[in-house]
């Protein structure tokens, strides 16, 4: 772990070198006074940086202040960064032809960084835009099973990487709680990453508290995310329950209707004090498989393993499908399924692009998203 926020810093701090310099050269090289752009430059690199250390030592409304301007800061450094070397790139190709006279290229420069700040601003501002307008998708999935209760259905709704912190807060949940009430559903599974990671800012203004639901005659569950094992787990599993929310860490609950919940603890904890997590064979050891089971795994990995397990439905959420184009590009390239909907086998996979964000309060590409899900099951 120290190995790899290491490996991020230096890329953070190379990343904001590389900014700096292309904007001081430019403003320099037409003859423009640098020092308050130093500053300027300065005071937004580091916000991101004291906004968690703050957040993890005395959170307040500052320290939030700072998460989400360094949030934004972040989709500037990943914007500025890329059209940045997209131009230096034409650069060099150019000199051989030498297309742009010696003489206009300070000129040019000036240009360039006046057009790549506009336009990262105007995507910070489309993107945030994206991510404060969530959707909800809707599957209809057919299960070769039948339900105790004489039903042949069920509906639920899912949400994963919720991320409830510095910058998801109070208005987020109001706005949640609308969603999932419109559709009325009979059950709500959260997958993981409820909370972002430092639980202060959660409990400063309890903000699950904001999170109001319809009466669900099964309940609502969560799993562990890689990011409840960044902060205070022994914290935070206790308050996401206390709000009537069950936690389930590898272990198996059996519904009123027959229906199997699967709720396996994040791989992340294999991380830590070496115990592990339990394998998926002994979970599904403890289910009826002729049965509806649902599988709860944050990250999805091993997908192509589900095919023959007896597993009707396995949702997961933790890659927020990229959150920004380009990232979206590698989680593709991570990731069996990144995002949507997929089937191997008989299971029916479905990965959630999440409804919050980590980091930049913006969405490229990318949509936020609640699951609205209807099982159908055997009527005969």
């Amino acid at each position: 772990m120290v190995i790899f926020f290491v490996i991020v810093f230096i890329v953070y701090f190379l990343t904001n070198f590389y900014l700096w310099f292309k904007g001081h050269r430019a403003l320099s090289g037409e003859g423009f006074s640098t020092t308050w752009y130093t500053v300027v430059f300065l005071v937004l690199a580091s916000t991101f940086i004291a906004g968690k250390i703050l957040e993890h030592s005395y959170t307040n409304l500052f320290s939030d202040i700072l998460n989400v301007i360094g949030g934004f800061w972040m989709g500037f450094m990943l914007y500025g960064f890329l059209i940045w070397l997209s131009a230096d790139i034409l650069f060099l190709l150019q000199k051989p032809f030498h297309l742009i006279p010696d003489a206009a290229i300070p000129k040019v420069r000036l240009w360039l960084f006046a057009g790549v700040t506009v336009t990262t601003v105007v995507l910070i501002i489309t993107g945030f835009i994206n991510a404060v307008s969530p959707v909800t998708t809707r599957y209809d999935l057919d299960v070769d099973k039948k339900f105790a209760n004489g039903k042949d259905s069920m509906h639920l709704v899912a949400v994963s990487d919720i991320h409830l912190g510095s910058i998801i807060r109070r208005r987020s949940m109001k706005h949640l709680s609308e969603m999932i009430s419109r559709e009325k559903p009979e059950m709500v599974l959260f997958l993981g990453d409820l909370i972002d990671g430092s639980i202060g800012p959660v409990l400063r203004d309890d903000l699950l508290s904001h999170l109001t639901l319809p009466a669900l005659p099964y309940g609502q569950y969560a799993i562990t995310g890689n990011h409840e094992f960044m902060g205070d787990l022994k914290k935070s599993i206790p308050y996401i329950e206390s709000k009537g929310i069950r936690v389930l860490s590898d272990v198996v609950i059996r519904l009123d209707n027959g229906v199997q919940i699967v709720g396996r603890t994040d791989r992340t904890v294999m991380q830590g004090n070496g115990k592990g997590r339990a394998s998926l064979d002994s979970l599904l050891a403890q289910t009826d498989t002729s049965a509806p089971v649902i599988l709860l795994d944050h990250q999805p990995y091993e997908l192509s393993a589900l095919a023959g397990t007896g597993v009707d439905l396995q949702m997961s959420g933790h890659t927020h499908n990229g959150q920004m184009w380009p990232l979206t590009i590698v989680t593709n390239k991570m990731f069996e399924l990144s995002h949507g909907y997929k089937k191997f086998g008989d299971t029916h996979v479905i990965v959630s692009s999440g409804f919050g964000i980590w980091g930049p309060r913006m969405r490229i590409g990318t949509r936020p998203e609640i699951l609205s899900i209807t099982l159908k099951g055997r009527s005969e």
